[in-house]
């Protein structure tokens, strides 16, 4: 299995605000701050699965694992929306994520 790519992610997120653009909030600036709030929204329940469950129970319990996999799959969705409403391209997620790590790396 090959490596998940940004932009494969954006495409399929793309492809899913195309189909539910009668349903569903428009991809604009305007709407990032609210697709952040519904991030946080799933951040949440990554969160509430972890303190509910053990920090390490998702790794033994498959069932569990697959929860925590989906709504971490939603934190991803809506972050994609974000970079959607941005216009954020993956080259350019790339180039500030490498130098912030560049940076990390001399930092101690």
């Amino acid at each position: 299995m090959s490596d998940f790519s940004i932009q494969e992610m954006l495409a399929m997120q793309q492809a899913l605000q195309e189909k539910y653009k009668d349903k569903w909030e428009r991809i604009c600036p305007e709407a990032g701050k609210h697709k952040l709030l519904w991030m946080i929204g799933e951040i949440g329940e990554v969160i509430d699965i972890i303190k509910k469950n053990g920090e390490s129970k998702a790794l033994e319990e498959n069932d569990l694992r697959r929860h925590l996999i989906e709504e971490m799959a939603d934190v991803l969705m809506y972050y994609n929306d974000v970079l959607l409403c941005y216009g954020i391209r993956g080259e350019e997620l790339k180039e500030a994520y490498t130098t912030k790590f560049e940076k990390n790396m001399e930092r101690w």
